[in-house]
Parts: structure tokens; C-alpha cells; sequence
């Protein structure tokens, strides 16, 4: 491909997102595919000779398109935000074009520096503390990881260097695999799956505790277990704690958790993968009352905050830890350039990611990124407010934006009624179980929803609610007439 080629080729391609995103209302929302279609449209051997891109532009629209679950619909409340924009589109493809990556800072010093720049603008945007930013006098800093499962990984294995040091300067009789064969980490039961891979990954115990009934991790219960493993001669080291988690969006308690973190001298990792892009809004940092006593703190500008992934934001209180547990004798020399992201994170190498980060911030600025959260904020508790207004159903928890709401009827039949409403395919959300409830789990997650959208959305909650108790007959009728008297309707 030449570039005059490369230019009409490119022209095409932004016409065509321009025109997908206009028109993404039309399409529907889950795809009526079997497994293997794809398989089945293709060819079993790539073409010998080149093909034109007209060609396959076609074939996007004729085989892709229909096998693709539309995230960024606005009938689209599943799984949670994935983050876009016209911004960040643009910063992709400049990213993609100029190829540049880098290692240390003379690899590329641009890629560094604008990470570097960019990190310290976004944690003054969420308010974080002085000392996480790179330009603080103290050892902490930011950067960019792929995702929050890379985070929590990173922050699992510079907890444990940071314990195997304590306990050797201490002078501990133990050598470092008897240490790291009693490590113990901490999270709640409701934390990302995720945050369980990544123990799994390092090789340490990871213990999935209880949360109260608003869905949080509280320090009594961090207490016990702590306690519990320290008689059974086990060594606790981290807590990975979830600023939103994934189910029902709620809060662990940092508060509670850093002061026993402090006293235990445990690694405090704060996921807030999706949740952190509210800080952004003053009215939601007293969420992060207790981040004095965090460690690591990760969360994803590619989920609400209008960025396209991978980026995934994480600060370290010290980066010392993390450049040691990383680093290699090859590496050890004295860098031109601090800080040495190269040693902060999974992968040796970096895309220039910083660069969608800048258009987005540039772009919309500190106040859109706000008017952004608190739009989807106000959608989401508009519909709580017609979940409230039907006397069939009753909210359990909602947190920014996302509703988890029951219905006052047996489980079985909250599973009949999901499992019409994804057959139709006119909306997408996800069952979830919280407290041992079937719940329907509601997000707002398309930057494209408008409140005539959350109407549309709840009448096909509500009409297939109702036709599935017309199907099961009148018992059930009766049933859920009887628990919606109990709630005093």
C-alpha cells in the first residue's frame, strides 16, 4: 500500500467509525450468531495475493459487524463501561502511525516525559495525594499499565518484596522461600476475579473475605483473618482492597483497612478500576477518606473516562519497591532519567499511550471529564427512580452508575425473565448474585446514553417482567402481588 492508498484507506476508516457511532442505535445490541460463524465465512488459507481495502471494508460490514457485541450502545448495561471517544480515537491512531515505544528514557524521551506530565495532571484531577505524583520530592510516581489485573499483580509482588525485606532487616530467621511459602494476602469476596488471579500468579495465599451488607470489605473482619493466619504461623503481607467493585460498585472501608495495614505493616493495594474516574468530582473523593495509609492505588481511564484501552492508571506511595522487586543485575546501572517506568511494570517495553490520555484531558478538560460522571451518575439514579416506582421490584444497592435491583419473587423466576430479555436482544444486562440474591445488574456504561434511553431500557425490563408472570400463571402472580404487599406498596 502506497500513500496515496494509505490516505483514501484512512479517509474511509474515520468516515466509517463517524457513520458507526452516529447510527449505533440501530444496531443491535447482541449479535444472533452461533458459535463458529465466523469460521464457517472465512477462508481456511490467507490470500496468496493482496487484496483491495474496498474488499475488505465489505467484508466488515458483512462478517464482523453482525458478530459484534455492541459496547458502546446505548441499550448496552452489562460488564461495565469500556472507555471511547473521539479524542482518544484520534490518539490511537496517532499512536498507531508514529510506532514509537519505549524502555528508558533514551528509548524515546517524548513517550517518557508526556507519561510522566500526563500521570501527575490525572492525579491532580482525582485529588490524590501529593507524594504519588512524579514531580513530588519523595520517592513516589505513576505510570501507565495495560489493565487493573496488571496493577493488582505489580502491587501483590512489591508487597511482597517490601515483607521479605522487613522481615530479613529484622533479622528473621526464616530464608526468603520460607518466607514466601507463609505469605497471606487479603481481599474481599467481592473484589474482581482478577485480584484472586494475580495470588495465584505470585504464588501466595489469598484469603476472600466477607463484606457487611452494603457489599464492604470493614476492618473488623481484615482484623480476624489477620489474626486467624498469624496463630497458624502464616505471614500477612497485602490487602487489595476495591474502590467499586465489580458486582454492585461498592466501597471498602480504606479508612479501617489502612490503619490496620499501618499497624500490621502490610502492602495496601487500591483497585478502583472502574470507580476512580468519579473522583474527578469533588462530591466523591470523601470515598478516598484514608489514602495516606495506601501503598498503590490503580484505576482505568479506559473505562469511564472517555479513554480508549489499554490504560491503566497506577501510582505507587514509593516507588522504590516496585523498581527493586523488578529489576535485574543487567539493569542495575544509575539511569539518565527517573523514573524508570521499565521497572514498574510486567512487559519491558511501552506504547505511547500517554498520547490518547493528553487528547482526552486536552479535549474535554477537567470539566467535561466532571459533566461526563455526573451525567451517567443522574441517568443511573433515574433509574433507580423507576425501579422504585414499581411495586414488583425493590433496589438492593446503587453506587454512581450502577443499579443492582431484585425482583419481590422466587429466584427462578428472575432467571426467566433475564434470560427473555437477552434472547430479544433489545438490551444487555447481566444477572448477579449478592448475599446469596439473583439480581438484575444495571450499568450505565455508553458516553451515548440519553435519559429517552433508560426509558426504552426499563419498558423492556418491565414488559417482559410482566409476560413472564403471565406465562407462569397466577400462583406466581399471586406470589409477587403478596411480597409486594409485604414491601408496603
Amino acid at each position: 500500500m502506497n500513500i496515496p492508498e494509505f490516505k483514501e484507506f484512512a479517509s474511509a476508516s474515520i468516515d466509517y467509525i463517524a457513520d458507526y457511532c452516529e447510527n449505533i442505535r440501530q444496531l443491535p445490541v447482541l449479535p444472533d450468531v452461533e458459535p463458529g460463524y465466523l469460521s464457517k465465512a472465512l477462508p481456511k488459507r490467507a490470500p496468496e495475493k493482496g487484496e483491495s481495502w474496498k474488499t475488505i471494508m465489505e467484508d466488515i460490514n458483512k462478517s464482523i459487524v453482525p458478530g459484534l457485541t455492541q459496547w458502546h450502545s446505548p441499550f448496552f448495561h452489562a460488564f461495565f463501561p469500556t472507555g471511547q471517544s473521539y479524542p482518544a480515537i484520534v490518539g490511537e491512531l496517532l499512536m498507531a502511525g508514529i510506532g514509537a515505544v519505549a524502555t528508558k528514557w533514551e528509548s524515546s524521551p517524548a513517550v517518557v516525559e508526556l507519561e510522566v506530565r500526563v500521570m501527575d495532571w490525572l492525579a491532580k484531577i482525582l485529588g490524590l495525594p501529593e507524594e504519588f505524583l512524579n514531580c513530588s520530592e519523595g520517592p513516589g510516581g505513576g505510570l501507565i499499565q495495560n489493565a487493573a489485573s496488571d496493577s493488582t499483580l505489580v502491587g501483590i509482588l512489591s508487597g511482597i518484596y517490601k515483607k521479605i525485606q522487613q522481615l530479613i532487616d529484622e533479622g528473621s530467621p526464616l530464608l526468603e522461600w520460607q518466607i514466601r511459602e507463609k505469605l497471606v494476602a487479603y481481599t474481599s469476596k467481592e473484589s474482581n476475579s482478577s485480584v484472586e488471579k494475580s495470588g495465584m500468579i505470585a504464588s501466595v495465599k489469598m484469603r476472600l473475605l466477607s463484606t457487611d451488607p452494603e457489599g464492604s470489605l470493614r476492618g473488623p473482619t481484615l482484623e480476624d483473618a489477620i489474626r486467624n493466619d498469624k496463630a497458624a504461623g502464616l505471614i500477612p503481607f497485602c490487602v487489595v482492597a476495591s474502590l467499586g467493585t465489580t458486582g454492585t460498585c461498592s466501597m471498602d472501608n480504606i479508612k479501617e483497612i489502612g490503619q490496620i495495614c499501618s499497624k500490621e505493616k502490610l502492602w495496601l493495594h487500591i483497585d478502583a478500576a472502574y470507580a476512580g474516574t468519579a473522583f474527578a468530582c469533588p462530591e466523591y473523593r470523601y470515598i478516598l477518606n484514608g489514602i495516606e495509609n495506601v501503598d498503590s492505588f490503580n484505576f482505568n481511564p479506559h473505562k469511564w473516562m472517555l479513554v480508549n484501552g489499554d490504560c491503566s492508571a497506577m501510582w505507587f506511595r514509593n516507588c522504590r519497591y516496585v523498581e527493586e522487586a523488578f529489576k535485574t543485575k543487567a539493569t542495575l546501572k544509575v539511569p539518565k532519567y527517573q523514573p524508570e517506568f521499565e521497572h514498574m511494570q510486567i512487559p519491558d517495553v511501552r506504547r505511547f499511550r500517554a498520547l490518547k490520555l493528553w487528547f482526552v484531558i486536552r479535549i474535554y478538560g477537567v470539566d467535561g471529564i466532571q459533566k461526563h460522571v455526573r451525567r451517567q451518575v443522574n441517568l443511573a439514579k433515574y433509574l433507580k427512580e423507576l425501579v422504585d416506582a414499581d411495586p414488583r421490584f425493590e433496589v438492593v444497592i446503587s453506587n454512581l452508575g450502577v443499579v443492582c435491583f431484585r425482583l419481590l419473587a422466587e429466584d427462578s423466576i428472575t432467571q426467566a425473565i433475564l434470560e427473555r430479555i437477552t434472547k430479544r436482544k433489545n438490551i444487555y444486562i447481566m444477572p448477579y448474585y449478592f448475599k446469596s440474591q439473583l439480581l438484575f445488574r444495571f450499568v450505565v456504561c455508553s458516553r451515548f446514553t440519553l435519559r429517552e434511553d433508560i426509558d426504552k431500557s426499563w419498558n423492556e425490563i418491565s414488559t417482559q417482567t410482566s409476560e413472564v408472570l403471565k406465562i407462569l400463571g397466577k400462583k406466581y402472580c399471586r406470589n409477587v402481588e403478596r411480597m409486594c404487599g409485604s414491601k408496603g406498596m
